[in-house]
């Protein structure tokens, strides 16, 4: 797939992020790509138990139920990739905490159904969507081979914030909500909000999914 491709594979993920990473935040990852690759490993492990989880809990929805076993088959397997590649360099597989990202995006979502389900998939939506423009970010900057992983992984990292859109919708349209698509549109532009601010501001941990770099904790 030529440049030109990918920044067109990009274009609809760049357009729904509220912001691009910043400079300094890839600067750093280049100093930190032993804790980069190790936090992306556990990030796609999460990933798939999350969406493992949401298969049981919410299994009178066959089409979730499709989509969802599809993302865990794909997401183990990216996981699988990442610790070949760590493997193959001398990396250990060793804890890491978590940073705030996960967790602060989770406090935005709704407690009583299905608005709960649909700011899930709102949630994976931009955690997918900010993955994937990582990716993008950063594949030019690493190493050969690691940088042809990261362009691999834009595919199917593109369509994932797609697919979870496109389940939000269907859950608010089963939930017989009265306006699914204003309801949804103004959960994205409230969420978009939070995740940029998590990506401009100052973070003391550095992750795959963290904000400019301030004071180094691993």
């Amino acid at each position: 797939m030529s440049s030109l491709n990918y920044d067109e594979l990009m274009q609809p993920v760049i357009n729904f992020l509220g912001c691009t990473t910043p400079q300094a935040w890839l600067d750093e990852a280049i100093n930190q790509l032993d804790i980069l690759m190790l936090d992306h490993a556990n990030c796609e492990k999460k990933a798939a138990s999350t969406a493992m989880n949401l298969m049981f809990r919410y299994s009178f929805f066959p089409d979730l139920q499709m989509k969802l076993a599809q993302l865990v088959r794909e997401e183990m397997l990216h996981y699988e990739q990442v610790l070949e590649l760590m493997l193959k360099r001398g990396q250990p597989l060793v804890g890491l905490s978590a940073g705030r990202y996960a967790g602060a995006l989770r406090k935005e979502i709704r407690t009583y159904e299905p608005e709960a389900l649909i700011d899930v998939m709102i949630v994976g939506a931009f955690v997918e969507a900010r993955s994937c423009e990582r990716f993008y970010a950063l594949a030019p900057m690493v190493d050969d081979e690691l940088g042809r992983y990261y362009r691999y992984l834009l595919k199917s990292e593109s369509r994932h914030f797609e697919d979870y859109l496109a389940l939000a919708l269907d859950v608010a349209k089963t939930g017989k909500l009265k306006n699914p698509q204003e309801d949804i549109q103004q959960r994205i532009e409230h969420i978009r909000e939070v995740e940029k601010n998590l990506i401009l501001s100052p973070d003391d941990t550095f992750r795959f999914h963290s904000g400019v770099p301030a004071k180094l904790e691993i």
